[in-house]
């Protein structure tokens, strides 16, 4: 063990190193709006999927380079601040998915950012009236008074997408019962055999995904049934297309078949129809 481990540190860079040793994936989230509460219960649902170590990250540094771990630089640049370290040999995407899928909603505090816009319903707040109405005017929200409380007398939007919530607006939220921000895990980066990716790259939008492939399957197999490429997928509509062409050169042609006898007959009588009509409107003018 290097020198330059503080000695009481050391059982902690020592585990660290087993766990380094062990796992391919490491990947650091941010602790912002954790609690120990929650970070207990995302152990255990986790628990023999994921091994969860919270460390400072020059003791990270540290385990990483007594394991042997090579381009360390560029991971540690990218994890400042406090973070629970997440060991696995899963795909690191499905990690980092699962964890922002099991984010809670939680009542925001000043200084956070809104994840959307954030729009006051009309209707009864079920507050007393008081100062709370100043409080709302500054906001640009419209209220009356009915029933001894403060009423919203129409939707009114109070902060857009990506806007910093300030004290006045927490408050209020709260007061709602407004949950306008998020606490749960998010990765900040994962070190996965020298690679590192960042964070916002390992959240995919899967519906746009699954979109885009049913669109390259449904291309690939329009190409493949114009170019008569026969597969198990295919054969069905290249046969149809088959019929269907075979059919209008029968009729084209006047060729009875059992498929195109009926049709010919519709056919001529139409025609005998049509001809006839044209027959007595001429005869009728003559």
């Amino acid at each position: 063990m290097s020198s330059h481990i503080p000695h009481e540190k050391t059982d902690t860079v020592q585990e660290t190193v087993e766990l380094l040793k062990e796992y391919d994936v490491i990947a650091a989230a941010d602790l912002y709006k954790v609690n120990s509460g929650m970070l207990q219960d995302m152990r255990r649902q986790l628990r023999g999927r994921l091994e969860f170590k919270v460390l400072k990250n020059t003791l990270m540094r540290i385990s990483m380079e007594e394991a042997g771990k090579k381009d360390i630089g560029g991971f540690i640049e990218r994890i400042a601040g406090p973070n629970v370290f997440l060991f696995t040999n899963g795909n690191p995407f499905r990690v980092a998915m699962e964890l922002n899928s099991n984010k809670v909603r939680v009542f925001a505090k000043a200084g956070d950012v809104a994840l959307e816009d954030i729009t006051i319903s009309a209707g009864n707040t079920g507050l007393s009236p008081g100062p709370l109405i100043g409080k709302f005017g500054a906001m640009g929200v419209r209220t009356r008074i009915e029933a001894g409380s403060i009423w919203v007398a129409q939707d009114a939007m109070v902060a857009k997408k990506g806007q910093v919530i300030n004290d006045d607006l927490a408050d209020m939220l709260q007061r709602l019962g407004v949950r306008a921000a998020e606490m749960g895990l998010k990765v900040k980066a994962v070190y996965e055999r020298g690679e590192v990716i960042p964070g916002d790259a390992l959240i995919l939008d899967l519906g746009m995904y699954r979109h885009s492939l049913e669109a390259a399957i449904g291309n690939a197999l329009k190409v493949a049934v114009e170019a008569a490429y026969v597969t198990p997928q295919t054969a069905p509509t290249i046969l149809a297309k088959a019929y269907q062409q075979a059919r209008a050169v029968a009729m084209e042609a006047e060729w009875p078949t059992r498929d195109t006898v009926e049709l010919l007959v519709a056919k001529a009588n139409a025609q005998a129809r049509s001809l006839a009509s044209r027959v007595g409107k001429k005869m009728a003018q003559g």
